[in-house]
């Protein structure tokens, strides 16, 4: 496997996880949820911290990551989304009220990589995960094993949603709050369990990312605007659609880095940030409901009267 694919891979499946994340908590609260940034690098910091202290595998402490996570978005639901959503608070401040929680755990992040230094001489501030990554068939486990775990994760939440009572009532509260309201169901559960799995898959994702890049107490800062780009790319308010944004994103911008490093030398890489910036601007000028608003279903019927054109 090229080392870009492979790299690409690892990248594209935690992408994947934090654009769903996003996708998520913005149709069930309304809320852009800046704090999925460091949310991201404090799931790399347990798995990173599980490895070096206590030994053994980093995925081992992946489970770890992404409960930690999910503490953090009921942390963040509960003190400063519940109370503004009660208040029928408008977008604008939903979303202020995430970047201050944000500032408030990247300042954690240095605290905690303070102690990491002074108590155990540890070196946190860059840290390259693959190192301790496994291997199978004589190459990193990662490339392999990441992408079929963010699958079979996507899958048991899709499961979860179609086939449960709780699920179906959490996806008819984010398609119509007023009248799931209406008919009993309880909205306040369902935003707490959005924010419980949010916060879960944005540090999950953000333990998958260090996996094919450096890791840094800036980290998720850095990746913020790709885990945006995925999920307006996938479209704002369908959550596969943004799981399956963040992928594309995450395979568009490795690959184009590679290829243009190629073409052009490795001033290209100087200018890796304004590949998510392109891909929003291109999809908010041309199809602003993002991929889950085109019409598939019409796709199959336009391309058979183009054939047919053609053949005539």
């Amino acid at each position: 496997m090229a080392p870009w694919l492979a790299s690409g891979l690892v990248y594209a499946s935690a992408l994947a996880l934090t654009a769903g994340g996003i996708t998520l908590l913005y149709i069930t609260t309304r809320t852009f949820n800046f704090a999925h940034a460091s949310m991201a690098t404090w799931g790399f910091y347990v798995a990173y911290t599980g490895t070096v202290l206590y030994g053994g595998s980093p995925y081992r402490y992946f489970p770890l990551s992404f409960l930690f996570g999910s503490l953090l978005g009921v942390v963040c639901y509960v003190g400063l989304n519940r109370p503004l959503l009660r208040r029928r608070a408008a977008e604008i401040t939903l979303m202020m009220s995430t970047l201050g929680y944000d500032l408030v755990l990247l300042s954690g992040i240095q605290i905690y990589c303070d102690y990491l230094t002074h108590t155990f001489r540890l070196f946190p501030r860059r840290v390259t995960m693959s190192s301790y990554d496994a291997e199978i068939f004589g190459m990193s486990a990662s490339p392999l094993i990441l992408p079929l775990t963010a699958i079979l994760i996507l899958t048991v939440f899709h499961l979860f949603l179609a086939k449960t009572k709780f699920g179906i009532s959490m996806r008819a509260t984010i398609e119509n709050p007023l009248l799931a309201g209406v008919s009993g169901m309880n909205s306040d559960k369902v935003y707490l369990a959005a924010w419980v799995v949010g916060g879960g898959m944005a540090s999950l994702g953000g333990a998958f990312m260090s996996m094919a890049m450096t890791g840094t107490p800036v980290m998720g800062m850095m990746t913020l605007p790709f885990m945006f780009a995925g999920a307006i790319l996938g479209g704002l308010y369908s959550l596969y659609g943004g799981i399956l944004g963040g992928f594309l994103v995450g395979l568009a911008e490795y690959g184009a880095v590679y290829y243009l490093a190629m073409l052009g030398g490795p001033w290209v890489l100087g200018y890796r940030m304004a590949i998510p910036l392109l891909i929003m601007a291109i999809v908010l000028l041309v199809f602003p409901s993002g991929l889950a608003g085109l019409p598939w279903g019409s796709l199959p019927r336009k391309l058979a009267g183009a054939m047919r054109g053609v053949k005539s």
